[in-house]
């Protein structure tokens, strides 16, 4: 699916794309992790799908070639922060620095750079959002459908709460971090695929909305 990417504008939060379509964005954070990611890009290639990994930049410095498997294999990095620390209690220059020690590892790995961040926690305040989308140019990507699987529910729950809360334009917020969300991915793929979704990356999806 050759859809556009390039965003522009003024929005400096998004947790959803326009419902118009029937496209769903499939995002995972935490990784990568040397075990489960790799699982879970084998998924994706057999079934041609393309997501977007919120990574840890501590763990991009100690995995790069998961990282630029990732990306060789057509899907979309974001930025999670280096230490996965809550930003709210963190002052704008630890912020700073949480932003760009991640993108610069990215860039060393993969030879990439993110094009959106999502904050650890969901935790961000509004000034620290506009204050990296002034710097960095990342929106801040939340999302609409979270299967609280970092509770871990067990892979059946979690592809049920998937399954119940995907609609068109739907965001859906993951994590390669617990082998038991990546059980559950076949299932939900294929749950999503026979519903009559499609999938993109974050940017694609921001991409049909004309703005960032």
């Amino acid at each position: 699916m050759n859809l556009p990417s390039n965003f522009s504008g003024a929005t400096v939060t998004h947790s959803r794309g326009l419902s118009t379509n029937p496209y769903v964005a499939m995002t995972f954070d935490d990784g990568p992790h040397p075990q489960n990611t790799p699982r879970l890009l084998d998924m994706l290639r057999a079934r041609n799908i393309k997501a977007t990994f919120y990574v840890i930049g501590s763990n991009v410095d100690r995995h790069p070639q998961i990282v630029r498997r990732i990306v060789a294999e057509g899907h979309e990095i974001g930025n999670h922060t280096y230490t996965h620390r809550k930003l709210t209690s963190l002052g704008d220059s630890e912020v700073r620095r949480e932003m760009s020690r991640t993108e610069d590892a990215i860039v060393r790995a993969a030879g990439v750079k993110p094009r959106t961040m999502r904050p650890p926690y969901g935790a961000l305040l509004q000034r620290q959002r506009e204050m990296i989308f002034s710097e960095f140019r990342y929106p801040t990507i939340m999302w609409s459908v979270d299967p609280l699987d970092w509770k871990r529910p067990g892979p059946s729950i979690v592809k049920s709460r998937i399954l119940s809360g995907a609609n068109n334009g739907a965001i859906i917020l993951a994590h390669d971090l617990h082998a038991p969300t990546v059980d559950a991915m076949p299932g939900t793929f294929d749950g999503l695929l026979s519903r009559g979704f499609k999938f993109v990356t974050v940017s694609q999806l921001l991409a049909q909305k004309g703005q960032a």
